[in-house]
């Protein structure tokens, strides 16, 4: 136990104890301490009072006269220090702005674009804008053309957005030089890549890695890049058309785990486009190619998830590449040609509850009887239902 009030006498004479420690400190009686140098000069041109006894004017021409200072000297660094200063544009005003190349905004964009694929709508007419303003002379369309290709055939899954990308460019890039335009250039970039596939196909991991990229890229610009023909009709790509069977044929010739499944992605993202394609002209690139598959299943050691990869594509093809055959016309269609008729058919019940539609062979029997049931719409409830509404509108009133 302890007293509050002894407490509190306590802390009292401690405070007066630190009082008085305090004034004897800093008793007023005693003289300051007078400097020992001459204080500097103010800018005015006043000095601070000094005592008396000090050359306050001679001091100050000392120093002045053994100072090694001096207004011209060069900037000072400290040791290790890394002098940088970005590149800016000035165009006479006293604004400066940084330089912003074609690359750095083609790397921003198509990042942008990469993470965010929904906003391609959106930004396509700004970046469109800042192109043309930028694309002035034939070196900077063919730089233009070199970086989109890069991007669109290094980054992965870019290649749809990338092959969406060239064809609004294809049509929105005002410059058109004599050696090409926007479109020209760029499947004249295909085609140098082209001629190297054989070298790329049995290249190191990178390599191949990079070739699979082109290949898919090739596959999404054949969907996407629309070549408008003599009657202002947009289609596609016959050049390209070709260029895919040879890359297909390329694929399978050398059929390791890598080739064998880009040959797989190539077939399951454009093989339907294909299959049509070619069997307009009378073609049968596409039996060719399900033979080399079944050729592989049979012959090469590929690993066991890549045969059933090219099973399920040799299954794919063979239920005409999953798409559902189209309804025959209403006049024309019958239970018999069309699996669709009773879809959208009413399902009535019989007395004892059990189901039926008109896809049931005792349909005609089961809906008369219903029909003949006086029971099932009776005559009285019309009635019954008017006097239970009319005493009910008395109680409520």
């Amino acid at each position: 136990m302890y007293n509050s009030s002894g407490s509190t006498l306590s802390s009292s004479s401690s405070s007066s104890e630190a009082g008085d420690m305090k004034s004897a400190v800093f008793s007023p009686g005693e003289p300051l301490r007078q400097p020992r140098t001459t204080p500097p000069v103010s800018d005015g041109g006043s000095r601070s009072p000094i005592p008396s006894g000090h050359n306050s004017s001679s001091a100050a021409d000392a120093l002045v006269k053994n100072s090694k200072l001096s207004a011209a000297a060069p900037e000072f660094f400290p040791g290790n220090y890394a002098s940088f200063q970005d590149d800016v544009y000035s165009d006479g005003s006293e604004e400066y702005y940084p330089e912003t190349s074609l690359a750095d905004f083609v790397q921003d964009f198509v990042s942008h674009l990469n993470s965010s694929p929904g906003s391609f709508e959106s930004e396509i007419d700004y970046i469109t804008d800042m192109l043309n303003s930028c694309v002035t002379t034939e070196e900077i369309l063919q730089e233009l053309v070199e970086l989109i290709y890069v991007q669109s055939t290094s980054i992965p899954n870019f290649a749809y957005t990338g092959a969406r990308l060239c064809n609004h460019l294809s049509y929105h890039i005002r410059l058109s030089p004599a050696s090409g335009n926007f479109r020209q250039l760029l499947l004249q970039r295909c085609q140098n890549q082209f001629e190297q596939r054989e070298q790329a196909v049995r290249g190191d991991p990178e390599t191949q890695k990079r070739f699979h990229y082109y290949v898919l890229f090739l596959g999404e610009l054949y969907l996407n890049l629309e070549i408008k023909s003599r009657k202002d009709t947009p289609g596609r790509a016959n050049v390209l058309l070709g260029a895919l069977k040879d890359l297909l044929n390329t694929l399978f010739c050398h059929p390791d785990d890598p080739n064998l499944m880009c040959a797989v992605k190539l077939l399951k993202l454009s093989g339907s486009i294909l299959d049509d394609a070619w069997k307009e002209k009378g073609q049968s690139d596409m039996d060719e190619i399900i033979k080399k598959i079944e050729e592989v299943l049979l012959d090469v050691k590929c690993s066991r998830d890549v045969k059933q990869m090219l099973l399920k594509l040799v299954e794919l093809q063979s239920s005409n590449w999953g798409r559902v055959q189209t309804a025959s016309v209403s006049s024309d269609a019958t239970p018999d040609n069309d699996p669709n008729y009773f879809m959208n058919e009413p399902t009535f019940y019989t007395a004892d509850g059990t189901p039926f539609t008109a896809a049931d062979p005792e349909y005609s029997d089961k809906y008369q009887e219903i029909l003949d049931r006086e029971d099932y719409f009776p005559d009285a409830y019309e009635e019954n239902g008017n006097d239970f509404f009319h005493k009910f509108c008395l109680v409520l009133f």
